[in-house]
This record gives structure tokens, C-alpha cells and sequence, in this order.
């Protein structure tokens, strides 16, 4: 299976499943769930990147005990519209996971997510060590509830 349309997406998720939220850094994934209803996305955790084994498995085991049928990953396109590098590193990652397993995958534009979090928890006052340690899966929940609200404008 290959990254699909949001329409594709939505039509091949398994009934009753979670979608999962990807926030692929270079250092960290940011990861998010929503709810069984597709309703709301919630921050769930962060992977500590290390070799692609690793942290698939840590993956795969978070994608079977949530009962995830599908994944929204974040596009990292630069603020021209341009693809760079990081978009390449991302269909990498999408490629080798689907090596693994067969799931739905759809790319969400995550263009200014991290800075909308970040500025979120200035706002909340929260401190920078606080701050480290949710922004990357608040920016997977971000993105993910930006799909989720996609999908269900369009009727998915």
C-alpha cells in the first residue's frame, strides 16, 4: 500500500480502529491517538530516535496494543511549497514501515506545527524543561487533529 488520498484513507481504515499521528524529527517521533470515533487526537508519546529497528518495534507494539488501523504523518514541506530533504527522509521512514506492515498512511501538511505548540505552551506559561518534553507529541496530536477535522468535513 502507498500514502493515500484522504478519501482512500478514510475508506480503508478497519471499523472501530485508532488512527495514529506521526511527528517524525530527526531526533524524536512525536506520536498522538485519537479516539475510537475519530473525534479527537490526543498527545501519547515521544520515541527517542535511534536505529529504524528499534524504533519500529517500539512503534509496531504501540500500533497493536491501541488497536491503530491507519497512520497520518506529518509532511514536512518547506514554507515555499518546496520538497526538501526532510520530506524525503519521511518517505523513507513511510517505506520501510510499510515493509514491515501494510497499513493506510496519509501525509497531513505540518508546516508551522511545532511553532503553533511551542507558542501554545508559552502562552500556558509552561517551562522550557516542560516544554521539551511534550512538544513533539503535542505537534503529533496537532497534526493528527487537522486530518481528523478534514476528514470529517468531508464526510469520511
Amino acid at each position: 500500500m502507498s500514502v493515500l488520498s484522504p478519501n482512500d484513507f478514510a475508506q480503508t481504515l478497519p471499523r472501530q480502529s485508532r488512527v495514529m499521528g506521526l511527528d517524525l524529527g530527526s531526533k524524536t517521533i512525536g506520536m498522538a491517538l485519537s479516539d475510537l470515533l475519530r473525534v479527537v487526537a490526543t498527545p501519547f508519546d515521544t520515541i527517542r530516535r535511534s536505529k529504524f529497528t528499534i524504533d519500529s518495534q517500539t512503534l509496531l507494539t504501540h500500533l497493536d496494543t491501541h488497536q491503530v488501523g491507519g497512520l497520518v504523518v506529518g509532511w514536512p514541506v518547506e514554507m515555499s511549497g518546496q520538497i526538501g530533504p526532510r520530506c524525503q527522509s519521511t518517505m523513507a521512514f513511510i517505506a520501510n514501515i510499510q515493509k514491515i506492515r501494510d497499513l493506510p498512511i496519509m501525509l497531513w501538511d505540518e508546516r508551522l506545527s511545532t511553532s503553533a505548540v511551542t507558542r501554545t505552551l508559552l502562552e500556558a506559561d509552561t517551562s522550557r524543561a516542560k516544554r521539551a518534553q511534550v512538544v513533539d507529541k503535542m505537534a503529533a496530536a496537532y497534526i493528527l487533529q487537522g486530518a481528523l477535522d478534514a476528514l470529517r468535513a468531508f464526510g469520511q
